[in-house]
């Protein structure tokens, strides 16, 4: 027979487990970035970061700096959000961790390829955005700006719109991950996804239309891949529900 302690002690060391996971993680996020600060450091990480609108910028253009601070503090906000991105894989594991203990052997079939899946799904969202989408955005913009207007954009601006396209480009790229939940959850089927395809294409440009900047490069740049992912999910989405289905489901 269970006592009210024994449930008191149980909920206590399950927080208890969850502190020590947070505390892990952040420690892993803090070693990251540590490490980014001495190699290369902030100001070389910027420096790459800006580098695709510096490219689009006549020669021997700069970017500036409006605030007194700016310097400084712009090239530690991207460090730290760097090293949050790279050290996604070791946060998500730490959740993995802590919730794995109670889940049955089916549910962690799907769970862990979910959390790599996700991490690495997000990684090259934001790859994709730096290495395919911002060159290409820039030089269009670049194309259409007047030459009585002279291009000398405040690197905390900058700084913003990296990381608000970024965000969107990483976010974006989960959608396999949220179809194969919703088909596992049964909230939707296949079938019934297969349906409403146009309506999700046109969701696509949708939302690549308020995330994006107002130019045809940057939504065909995200809407087209949120489209073929979406088809991509529903391709896996039926070996994950197999997958992670448990024995009693399958036989009824």
């Amino acid at each position: 027979m269970t006592t009210p302690n024994t449930g008191e002690e149980t909920f206590i060391s399950h927080l208890v487990e969850l502190r020590n996971r947070l505390v892990k993680a952040a420690i892993g996020v803090v070693v990251v970035v540590a490490a980014l600060m001495f190699w290369p450091g902030p100001a070389q990480i910027y420096d790459f970061i800006a580098q695709p609108m510096i490219n689009s910028l006549p020669v021997g253009s700069k970017m500036i700096a409006t605030g007194v601070t700016s310097p400084f503090l712009v090239p530690m906000k991207v460090t730290i959000v760097l090293g949050i991105i790279i050290a996604l894989p070791w946060v998500l594991y730490q959740m993995w961790a802590f919730v794995a203990p109670g889940l049955y052997m089916h549910e962690k079939r799907l769970v862990a390829p979910l959390v790599i899946s996700s991490s690495l799904l997000f990684m090259a969202g934001v790859a994709f955005c730096y290495f395919f989408v911002f060159g290409r955005v820039f030089h269009f913009i670049a194309q259409f700006s007047p030459t009585s207007i002279a291009v000398t954009p405040d690197i905390e601006n900058y700084l913003d719109f990296v990381m608000s396209m970024c965000l969107a480009f990483g976010a974006t790229f989960e959608v396999p991950v949220v179809v194969v939940i919703l088909v596992r959850t049964g909230l939707v089927s296949v079938a019934k996804l297969k349906e409403i395809r146009p309506y999700a294409i046109v969701g696509a440009f949708v939302i690549a239309a308020v995330v994006t900047p107002p130019d045809a490069m940057s939504m065909f740049s995200l809407a087209i891949p949120m489209w073929l992912l979406f088809e991509l999910g529903l391709l896996v989405a039926p070996m994950f529900v197999k997958m992670s289905t448990a024995p009693e489901e399958k036989q009824s």
